[in-house]
């Protein structure tokens, strides 16, 4: 099979061959504030495209209860997670409530040279760096109707201390703050309406 000639990455870097007959892949990344219902709605979209593949963060956080690890996260040490920055490891990373968070480099790029879109479940600072390298990305926020009902999520999750949900809540106005730079917002204030509009979003794409 012929192969298109693939040039460097923005890094420097070697990406995998493309096929003469293969259209590159898609990046849908979707963003949001903590609470904000994103995690609920990837699943949503993953279970309606099954062809959709997603990446796994890497994170140095401890599990939540119900979490398991290479399915929800990849859950690793803070060392490994250092020595993946110095090796050019990670296509996005950030530190985010004193815990790193990042993309694997080298799966985004088989996966896109292969054809096959991916679904990205990242925080603003890691949208930026993936804008940088992947400027076609297809970005989503996830908005809270209100940050009243943002607060009465976070509260009602009872995973974190009320330092912690202010912690959050002044995150998320920061994170709101640059939703303008997303190409589409979807404000997640019933999940059956979120949903359907998402799905209908990423279908419009894959058309």
């Amino acid at each position: 099979m012929n192969q298109k000639k693939n040039p460097s990455d923005p890094n420097g870097e070697r990406l995998p061959p493309v096929a003469a007959d293969r259209t590159p892949g898609r990046l849908f990344v979707i963003s949001a504030p903590s609470g904000a219902g994103k995690t609920t709605l990837c699943r949503a979209a993953l279970g309606r495209f099954k062809k959709i593949r997603y990446s796994t963060s890497y994170t140095t956080r401890q599990p939540r209860t119900g979490e398991i690890d290479h399915i929800d996260y990849h859950f690793i040490s803070n060392a490994e997670f250092k020595r993946g920055i110095e090796t050019g490891r990670w296509a996005e990373w950030a530190q985010v409530h004193g815990n790193y968070y990042g993309t694997s480099a080298e799966f985004i790029a088989k996966e896109l040279a292969a054809g096959r879109d991916i679904l990205l479940d990242i925080d603003i600072q890691g949208t930026m760096q993936i804008l940088k390298r992947f400027p076609a990305s297809i970005t989503i926020f996830i908005m809270p109707p209100s940050l009243d009902e943002l607060k009465k999520r976070l509260e009602k999750r009872g995973t974190d201390s009320q330092t912690v949900v202010q912690r959050r809540m002044s995150n998320a106005k920061a994170e709101m703050a640059h939703k303008e730079m997303y190409r589409h917002i979807v404000v997640n204030d019933r999940l059956e309406t979120a949903t359907a509009e998402l799905i209908a979003l990423i279908e419009s794409y894959l058309q």
